[in-house]
């Protein structure tokens, strides 16, 4: 199974996704500091808001994981993503929608934010009504891909593809 570290906005529902991937029952549990799961670490929302501690903290914890999960709240009013992630990350970043059963959700513009961040994948979740739980926890036990040469990496950065 893979490792995912998740990041975000505070509120996000990062904790309570985890919760529900995990099969807990849920609870608003605020995290203070970075927790780490056999297969999910947890970062504060502070940690991905504040400029100074987004490029030291969370880019030293996405070498303990094997993706990254940048989770977005379908009812959240502004936009705080980053746009081209990759470029400065080292591992695969997948898009998480949270809360997407809100009355206030607005999938479809969150959904721009997180490609335009430069997620490769994106999955709709409610940590709350279970809806596409499943589906996230089933692409996270699929095995890693083969690890690449330099040499294909080099090749794959010259012709602008993302997959290195």
């Amino acid at each position: 199974m893979r490792k995912m570290y998740l990041c975000g906005r505070s509120e996000a529902g990062k904790t309570t996704l985890i919760q529900a991937l995990k099969g807990e029952k849920t609870r608003y549990d605020k995290t203070q500091y970075v927790n780490t799961w056999d297969i999910l670490i947890d970062t504060p929302g502070e940690y991905y808001e504040m400029k100074s501690l987004a490029c030291k903290a969370l880019y030293c914890y996405s070498f303990e994981c094997d993706l990254e999960g940048l989770i977005a709240g379908a009812d959240e009013p502004f936009c705080v993503l980053v746009p081209g992630l990759p470029a400065c990350l080292n591992r695969p970043l997948i898009g998480i929608i949270t809360k997407v059963d809100s009355p206030k959700a607005n999938v479809p513009m969150v959904r721009q934010w997180l490609e335009a961040a430069g997620c490769s994948r994106i999955f709709e979740v409610d940590s709350i009504t279970g809806r596409g739980i499943q589906e996230l926890r089933d692409f996270l036990e699929l095995p890693n891909p083969a690890p690449m040469s330099v040499e294909e990496a080099i090749a794959l950065q010259r012709q602008g593809l993302p997959e290195w």
